[in-house]
């Protein structure tokens, strides 16, 4: 099989911080209701990184599969496309980490909820074949789901509502309702990062047949979308400390608006794709810090 360094590549380990946001504001959340648990909160964080590594290696071989990866692509090479992982390998690796994800989820209901909640734990033993099916089907075999432009929604519910209002759930074991404002807010930003993505590789997208939100817009409308997820997700989370906390040191996610309105410009502006590109860091790093520092917030006024 390929080396330890081609297969940490096909992890593409750069985008866990972005998909570890969700955990980080739901934890957030959860302590300030007084109902944090440290292992729930290690096992959140293993589950949900083998989840982001499946949908990774999933993504790399269905867009291989569909034509969408090819010598043209910009961004990271791609491991199956390149030949460093061939497909049946890049396959074994899915169902392990297939594997993987559901040994730990099923691990983590059993420290949340204890074996006599059996509803609770077969409702979310449900919810997470669910997100392991959606990391699979998105690029990956017959029909996938991303080619149709219904990516930015599974994005939007896995890494925004399911992420945030599952994981505190996890530690309280009932739903608060004033929890969706922060799950809205990174579920947003979450698809500006996808929504960069998808505004570098239109044309790519459009040869191959990959019908996403920014082909079906066109460049410049799926700028002005892109306005409308960021804008969106920090009205969100000013909204929350507003309506339903006193805790100013939760406004510190502002220090960080000089980022994301860079980035807005950017989007609005650029058609060189390989700056388009750049800005998919600076978006995903945004996000995650804005995440940390709301969530630091909500915690240093709690103690």
């Amino acid at each position: 099989m390929g080396s330890v360094k081609v297969w940490l590549e096909a992890f593409r380990l750069r985008t866990l911080p972005l998909s570890l946001s969700c955990i980080i504001i739901g934890s957030s959340l959860a302590f300030t209701n007084n109902s944090f648990d440290v292992s729930i909160f290690c096992l959140l964080l293993i589950t949900t990184v083998l989840l982001q590594i499946l949908s990774n290696l999933a993504n790399d071989y269905g867009d291989t599969q569909h034509g969408a990866d090819n010598h043209e692509r910009l961004g990271p090479v791609r491991a199956v496309q390149s030949g460093a992982i061939t497909k049946i390998q890049m396959k074994y690796a899915i169902f392990i980490l297939t594997l993987l994800c559901l040994l730990s989820g099923i691990i983590l209901l059993l420290f949340s909820f204890g074996p006599a909640q059996w509803k609770f734990i077969l409702a979310f033993l449900m919810l997470g074949i669910g997100a392991i099916i959606a990391a699979i089907k998105y690029t990956a075999g017959k029909n996938p789901y991303g080619y149709k432009g219904y990516g930015d929604v599974f994005v939007f519910l896995f890494f925004g509502l399911i992420g945030v209002l599952g994981s505190a759930f996890l530690y309280m074991n009932s739903f608060e309702l004033s929890f969706v404002l922060p799950a809205i807010a990174i579920g947003m930003l979450s698809t500006g990062v996808l929504n960069i993505n998808n505004i570098r590789d239109i044309e790519g997208d459009t040869k191959a047949g990959k019908y996403t939100i920014a082909v079906r817009l066109g460049r410049k409308k799926a700028g002005i979308y892109h306005l409308f997820l960021i804008t969106g997700g920090l009205i969100s989370f000013g909204s929350y400390i507003v309506f339903f906390t006193e805790s100013l040191e939760a406004w510190a996610f502002v220090l960080i608006t000089p980022f994301l309105l860079k980035n807005i410009i950017s989007m609005l502006c650029e058609k060189d794709a390989m700056k388009i590109d750049k800005q998919l860091k600076v978006l995903a790093l945004s996000s995650f810090f804005v995440s940390l520092l709301f969530s630091f917030g909500l915690i240093i006024h709690q103690l």
